[in-house]
């Protein structure tokens, strides 16, 4: 086997760096995903047919298409259509943040009517307003039984990201291809990318069950 995993050590540095750049566009679309798929979930339970409509096409085509097109429709073809380019990291995070909504908003969805009719009808008998009711009593016993899946989509978010590498953001992704061309060695600074993503991922996935386990804890 011809490895040398020495001749990557003076490109550790460059390569950590990717680990906040990734996050960073990471933090951002988990952050519109959720926000956005809140909406669309409170749209598909709505009893307007318009805005469900509009919440169901809007899922059907972003859970329906491959992701890295929807990533390459945004860089490339839209600016083709309006003659202004846009950015990587805006282009990541826009793909990115609207195709996590789509997913985000079938398990807000589902958490919400999971929650106990009982509860939606003492609020409407006590006279609360819909939007409080959703805000205030609905929405936070859904989140605690959809904590596990939010954090299995935004664990799935971190590890596609690498997808980003293919629009030339220097993400972890990009960065360990930058170095195996300049070394001209593909797997020593790939396992490296891979070690790093395995370590983020784990660290969520533990971050994860500590919240569960006090939000069980404060039940």
């Amino acid at each position: 086997m011809n490895l040398d995993f020495s001749q990557i050590v003076p490109w550790i540095p460059f390569m950590l760096e990717g680990i906040w750049v990734t996050l960073k566009f990471v933090s951002v679309c988990i952050v519109v995903g959720f926000f956005l798929g809140t909406l669309l979930a409170l749209c598909k339970i709505a009893n307007i047919r318009i805005l469900k409509a509009i919440a169901d096409v809007y899922t059907s085509i972003f859970r329906g298409t491959p992701l890295i097109l929807q990533l390459m429709i945004i860089y490339f073809a839209i600016p083709q259509l309006t003659g202004y380019d846009i950015s990587p990291f805006l282009s990541a995070i826009a793909a990115f943040g609207l195709n996590s909504a789509a997913y985000v908003s079938e398990i807000i969805r589902a958490g919400i009517q999971a929650v106990d009719k009982g509860q939606t009808e003492a609020a409407e008998a006590l006279g609360v307003p819909y939007k409080p009711m959703m805000l205030q009593i609905i929405l936070p016993q859904a989140l605690k039984n959809i904590l596990p899946a939010l954090m299995n989509e935004f664990i799935t978010l971190t590890k596609e990201s690498a997808i980003v590498s293919t629009i030339g953001y220097l993400d972890l992704m990009r960065r360990a291809q930058v170095v195996g061309s300049e070394l001209y060695r593909q797997f020593e600074p790939l396992l490296f990318a891979g070690l790093i993503y395995w370590v983020m991922v784990y660290v969520l996935t533990q971050a994860g069950k500590v919240v569960e386990r006090r939000l069980q804890y404060n039940d």
